[in-house]
């Protein structure tokens, strides 16, 4: 196969992460024989230092260009001014917007080894493996917003919109997800004061009788957020919409360990698609070979399933992180006290020599 790859490495620990995520790419071209090019685009804080926007036309353009996206993470204290007209989180939301990119997939599996990483009970979160579907054009985070007054005293806004088709073409992302798992979608809202959550499960209950074979379940927000934490083993597919989705993910990062160890794809209706790790920027270790880059390597496996159909190589790439585990290699973020660390650099190479040996 030949595939262009889009390298946006962005900012912080985002080009350590995904260089050795285009390290282990290499490494899966080599062995079976692939060609894969790799252009850089600059996006987030990168972009706005040299370009004055979070996300510059060329950069654009190139991603556009490109069979998928390997992403890595935007922001820093550089750029902290929530005040500010241009943010790097504006290339990110932009990127998604422009490729139209609606659904954003976030597995959780918690692996044999890293059970004791978790701050839950080894027993609680034995066996977890569940996949998120998190709505990414829509909600609080696109619709209208500022500010005015109110009764004499300054008042801000944000508003949640969702349509029919927004819901729908997402509710389908999930229901063909779970037919290929355990069959069982967890539509979460909040129902029981939204408005939108009322649509949004009307919507869903419809999707859903295209599903015969597929269980649907209706869950309050907060009571799914308390679910994830006392039986994260019953969720098998969860769909939610944008900002629930944003918060239970980092909320069921912590069932694997790390949030260091989440991959993510966001993909539309084409096979194109943009991965990254959901994990930040993290610019206090940044530059500092102590980052973990597992996430990104997973995203990368996402993005040989999804956008390159190479699903033979995504497994690889995952038994091989999941044997580098096993053999008890850790960065710091996994490492119990008294454990040897392993750096990024040092943990994509042994991802890479496990790929090497599969």
């Amino acid at each position: 196969m030949n595939a262009t790859i889009a390298v946006v490495a962005g900012d912080g620990i985002g080009p350590e992460v995904v260089g050795q995520a285009v390290r282990v790419l290499e490494a899966v071209a080599r062995k079976h024989g692939h060609t894969f090019h790799f252009p850089e685009a600059l996006v987030g804080g990168c972009a706005i230092d040299r370009y004055g926007t979070a996300l510059p036309d060329e950069s654009l353009a190139l991603c556009r260009a490109a069979d998928a996206v390997l992403f890595g993470a935007v922001g820093g204290p550089k750029w902290d001014d929530p005040t500010a007209p241009v943010r790097p989180e504006q290339g990110l939301l932009g990127l998604r917007k422009e490729l139209e990119l609606f659904a954003n997939l976030r597995p959780v599996t918690v692996l044999p080894a890293l059970a004791g990483a978790s701050t839950l009970k080894p027993e609680a979160i034995e066996g977890v493996d569940f996949i998120v579907v998190r709505e990414l054009t829509g909600g609080l985070y696109f619709g209208p917003r500022g500010r005015r007054e109110i009764d004499g005293h300054e008042a801000a806004y944000d508003t949640m919109i969702y349509s029919v088709p927004e819901i729908e073409r997402v509710a389908h992302v999930a229901f063909r997800l779970a037919h290929g798992r355990r069959r069982l979608v967890t539509s979460v809202d909040k129902a029981n004061v939204l408005e939108c959550s009322r649509l949004w499960r009307q919507v869903v209950g419809r999707v859903a009788q295209s599903y015969p074979d597929v269980t649907l379940e209706h869950q309050l927000v907060d009571s799914c957020a308390m679910a994830l934490v006392r039986e994260p083993r019953r969720f098998d597919v969860i769909l939610t919409e944008n900002m629930f989705g944003d918060i239970l993910t980092d909320e069921a990062a912590q069932l694997t360990g790390s949030i260091g160890m989440l991959p993510s794809a966001s993909l539309g209706t084409g096979r194109r698609g943009l991965y990254e790790p959901i994990h930040g920027s993290a610019p206090a270790i940044a530059g500092q070979d102590v980052a973990n880059p597992l996430a990104a390597i997973l995203s990368a496996a996402m993005l040989l399933r999804h956008s390159l159909g190479l699903e033979r190589e995504a497994q690889e790439v995952e038994a091989a992180v999941g044997r580098v585990v096993a053999a008890g290699h850790r960065t710091a973020d996994l490492a119990r006290p008294g454990e040897p660390v392993v750096g990024t650099k040092a943990m994509g190479a042994l991802v890479v020599q496990e790929i090497e040996r599969l």
